[in-house]
């Protein structure tokens, strides 16, 4: 994401790309979204989840023997299938072989120390997924509460997620200045990786199978609008969660967005580009970029996605929508039409 974004008065001269950021934090609460309360409901919170996260780490790290890490694979089976992915070895025998070899490296027993250090106790982040999970049973009570596993996957994988088995690779959220980071994700997107975003990554995540989208629709407002709702749906589960960390934006990143908002949506309107369908350009807007270049270099990178955002939430608003129906509704223009999303002045 950019770093160095200009601080001063936001102002716009015909359509010059200069994006200039009026940042005060006591300014940005007022000029942001309309905070959900943080109360939780009593309905909410009655609901039954007790989560209980497994260190798998500690198993296979802390595992004497052979025998051990077969006994950790046997009473994990859907860890060994779906994670491990057990059929593509020629035998039990040699992922065991392959999973003893792990302590034994130099370099993955030390940066499992350092997930030891760093993560010494989880139990915020098992109160923060079961008020998560509250939350999601109460507005889809079929959901059902997955298995939680940590793991030190050696960077190979940062999280997995089914409707069954999330695991969690925690060697990927250890702090954004520790000496071991992931290295094939670029510094823009580094700084998202941390135990502040970890939750709100895995509830989006989970929001894929309630958002229903048009396939056919291939434009840049359908997409917006499936990214809107998938944010949407996360601060309905987390609505004590800070808007930046729930799109991943710095609180600066968030005030330049929130300053410029007129100057963006001009942009989308003027140059007609919600309504582009080569995947290309739509990338300019919703992909993962460090800034959104096609705007301004100074523009956060994945700014499409923050204006689906607000169009979705005025669309609910303005409709009183409730939350299951509008993940139902596939319908991207329907929602834009009805939203009559304006800018903030």
């Amino acid at each position: 994401m950019a770093k160095n974004l200009k601080i001063g008065k936001s102002y716009f001269c015909g359509r010059s790309k200069t994006f200039l950021v009026f940042f005060l934090l006591i300014l940005l609460g007022a000029c942001g979204k309309s905070d959900q309360s943080c109360h939780v409901s009593s309905e909410v919170d009655s609901i039954p989840v007790d989560l209980k996260i497994e260190r798998l780490e500690d198993l296979l790290f802390e595992a004497k023997n052979n025998d051990a890490i077969n006994y950790f694979l046997d009473g994990h089976p859907d860890f060994t299938n779906k994670y491990l992915q057990e059929e593509l070895y020629p035998s039990r025998e040699a992922l065991v072989a392959t999973l003893s070899e792990i302590p034994r490296d130099s370099l993955m027993a030390a940066l499992y120390q350092e997930v030891k250090s760093n993560f010494k106790n989880i139990r915020q982040l098992e109160k923060d997924l079961e008020n998560s999970f509250k939350h999601i049973k109460y507005y889809f009570p079929d959901f059902k509460i997955p298995k939680v596993y940590t793991f030190v996957s050696g960077f190979t994988s940062d999280l997995y997620i089914d409707s069954d088995m999330i695991v969690i690779g925690l060697d990927y959220f250890l702090p954004h200045n520790h000496k071991f980071q992931p290295p094939e994700i670029p510094e823009y997107m580094a700084v998202r990786y941390d135990k502040a975003h970890l939750v709100p990554m895995i509830i989006t995540a989970i929001s894929s199978r309630y958002n229903e989208t048009n396939l056919k629709d291939n434009t840049l407002l359908a997409e917006m609008i499936f990214y809107g709702k998938a944010y949407h749906f996360t601060k309905a589960m987390m609505p004590c969660t800070p808007e930046e960390l729930i799109i991943g934006y710095t609180s600066d990143e968030l005030a330049a967005c929130y300053s410029n908002e007129q100057f963006i949506w001009t942009h989308l309107i003027e140059e007609e580009a919600i309504y582009e369908t080569n995947p290309f350009e739509i990338r300019k807007y919703t992909g993962e970029a460090p800034f959104t270049d096609v705007i301004s270099t100074e523009a956060p990178g994945r700014v499409g996605r923050w204006v689906g955002w607000n169009i979705v939430d005025a669309y609910a608003e303005r409709n009183n929508v409730e939350l299951k129906t509008l993940m139902e509704e596939e319908d991207a223009r329907k929602i834009f039409m009805q939203s009559a999303y304006k800018p903030r002045q």
